[in-house]
């Protein structure tokens, strides 16, 4: 999996309709989130993903911990790919991919001011357990692990890159303007965005969503 574009946090059928027809790669789906506040329902989610035609996939997002329940939640839902972003303990991950090889599982490497070594750690013990990391933004407001709209420090992201024998995803505040120059100090394999290509009404952007497409691709193939 590379050179990945993914986009995150789908309202409704037409909002995925417009993700595909502008060239996104997998379709993000934030489920059973702790706040209780879904975006979509998981009937119309699972529809979504049924639909979606190869190479377009849809991904589960979630913040499940147990290697049972995530498994069960991917089977209804219909996804082959899962983005862990809870505190799942290692023998979790790895129950997880022993029972589920047919899942593509990224872990989340949520980037604080000062965790920077913890994340490197992470990275050393469970890499044999999934097939592809993600970095993300916390957020000491909210304590938001995830879709809140902040960058954070790029070059902990890129050692991060270096350091991983599996693939990263980049995400965290990206958007159209800062994407391109992000693919280009991390080098990261693929990239994902959610707040950052969304208008005032909290729906995705169609120019906003081409030009962050178009800015990934361009950045991806300048890479070599």
């Amino acid at each position: 999996m590379n050179r990945l574009v993914q986009v995150a946090g789908i309202i409704d059928a037409d909002e995925a309709a417009l993700l595909c027809a502008e060239g996104v790669d997998w379709l993000g789906f934030p489920l059973r989130l702790p706040s209780g506040k879904d975006d979509i329902s998981e009937e119309d989610a699972t529809k979504i993903v049924s639909g979606l035609e190869s190479p377009r996939a849809g991904v589960l997002i979630s913040y499940l911990t147990d290697a049972d329940e995530v498994s069960e939640f991917c089977t209804q839902l219909g996804v082959t790919a899962v983005q862990l972003h809870g505190d799942v303990a290692d023998d979790q991950l790895r129950k997880l991919k022993s029972d589920r090889p047919d899942l593509y599982v990224l872990k989340s490497l949520v980037v604080r001011e000062d965790n920077a070594e913890e994340l490197l750690a992470l990275v050393d013990a469970v890499a044999d357990s999934v097939d592809m990391f993600i970095t993300d933004t916390y957020n000491p407001a909210t304590g938001g692990k995830g879709a809140t709209g902040l960058t954070h420090d790029w070059e902990v992201s890129a050692e991060l890159v270096r350091r991983s024998p599996k693939p990263l995803m980049m995400a965290g505040g990206l958007n159209p303007d800062n994407v391109a120059e992000a693919i280009r100090q991390v080098r990261p394999a693929a990239v994902d965005a959610h707040t950052g290509l969304e208008g005032p009404d909290g729906r995705k952007d169609v120019a906003k969503v081409r030009k962050f497409v178009s800015e990934s691709r361009r950045a991806f193939a300048q890479l070599g």
